[in-house]
Parts: structure tokens; C-alpha cells; sequence
């Protein structure tokens, strides 16, 4: 099962934080949001499927979490959590920790935003379009 996410880039894109990758349907980006990658996303976690959130809702179930920009791609893998509700109506936040909030859609993340290829990151700076494909096995 998967959910497909278009958002886009911003000036402000900086890639750097170091457990958290965020793409928000906010339309604005400030500096601060050093793990936001994307703004404008046309769909938001309430939104998926009740099956996927069914299934993100497992503990061992693996997420996978892959972004493409301008011909750059990187994959992450984390895996679900009973606590996950995909209740937000702004964000999809994949995190390193364990932490759950309403805009976590993956916990146990093997990469932030911190982690991601810099050639992607400038892409995004420069306003490319970015698609989040989220799996869930």
C-alpha cells in the first residue's frame, strides 16, 4: 500500500536538522525550518487511506518513505507504531525517534533531513517539485 504526496520547494529549504524530515501544506517556510524539505503538499495524513493507517499502525511494520526531486531520489526506512493516528491536517514528519504526534507518519527513521544528498537539497532551495511516496509493507 502506498500514498503519493506532491509538494514543492522554497528559498529556505536547508536540509540540516538532524532527526526529523518534514513536508508541510503550509505555503511559507522561515529559516528556522531546518527540516522542512517541502511546502504546499496537496495532501495531508488525514487524508490516506484508514487501510494504510491500519497498517502504519503495527509495530513491525516497515514504511519506507521516498522523495524524488529533479532526477535525485533518497529512500528511507523506519517502521510503524500503535500510537500513530495520521490525524494532521498540515504535516507528514518522519522522525528518527520513537516520539509520536499527530504528524508522525514513521518513527525509527534511518536518515533525517540532515542526511539527505546536498544536489537534492539545492534543488528544493532553487523551488523544484518534490513527490513523497510513502510504503508500507
Amino acid at each position: 500500500m502506498e500514498e503519493v504526496v506532491h509538494a514543492h520547494g522554497h528559498d529556505n529549504v536547508s536540509g540540516e536538522h538532524a532527526s526529523t524530515l518534514e513536508v508541510t501544506s503550509d505555503d511559507f517556510l522561515t529559516p528556522a525550518g531546518d527540516c522542512i524539505l517541502g511546502v504546499e503538499a496537496d495532501r495531508v495524513p488525514e487524508a490516506f487511506d484508514d487501510e494504510f493507517v491500519d497498517a502504519c499502525q503495527d509495530a513491525g511494520a516497515t514504511i519506507t518513505a521516498t522523495i524524488e526531486v529533479d532526477g535525485h531520489e533518497i529512500t528511507i526506512t523506519g517502521t510503524g507504531h500503535p500510537d500513530l493516528t495520521f490525524e494532521s491536517d498540515r504535516s507528514h514528519v518522519l522522525r528518527t525517534s520513537d516520539y509520536v504526534d499527530d504528524r508522525t507518519v514513521m518513527v525509527g527513521a534511518d536518515a533525517a533531513a540532515g542526511d539527505v544528498d546536498r544536489a537534492l537539497v539545492d534543488a528544493l532551495s532553487a523551488g523544484a517539485d518534490l513527490t513523497l511516496t510513502l510504503r508500507v509493507d
